[in-house]
């Protein structure tokens, strides 16, 4: 019954931004933590950036941090994603997930969308 929803993903160019939420359905974001992953062809689902929704705080990974930024909508109630500075290296499945612990391991979030695509061209 519990359902995670990513949007916002698209085609853009390197330098552009775009900026991803991740919505859910059959309980809210307010006792979990909620993670950003992707996964490129080929390669095992990364993590990106989490965050603890009540507390607001965040971890982000070497790769992405000071371009990518984690927050929290309380009025839609949806976790974004503000992604500056996009590399083709981006280029990836972006996927929300949860968990009920203080975790980037990807195995440990319970529930996950269907991922939203992220192609940044040269």
């Amino acid at each position: 019954q519990v359902r995670l929803a990513e949007s916002g993903g698209g085609v853009v160019h390197a330098g552009d931004s775009l900026t991803l939420s991740c919505a859910s359905s059959g309980r809210t974001f307010d006792t979990y933590g909620v993670g950003w992953f992707r996964q490129a062809p080929g390669k095992a689902r990364e993590f990106v950036a989490r965050i603890w929704y009540t507390t607001n705080s965040k971890t982000y990974a070497e790769s992405v941090k000071g371009r990518f930024t984690i927050s929290k909508d309380v009025v839609t109630g949806t976790v974004n994603l503000q992604m500056n500075n996009l590399k083709p290296e981006d280029t990836a499945v972006y996927y929300c997930g949860t968990a009920i612990i203080w975790t980037t391991e990807s195995k440990e979030y319970e529930v996950w969308g269907q991922g939203t695509q992220v192609t940044v061209s040269s």
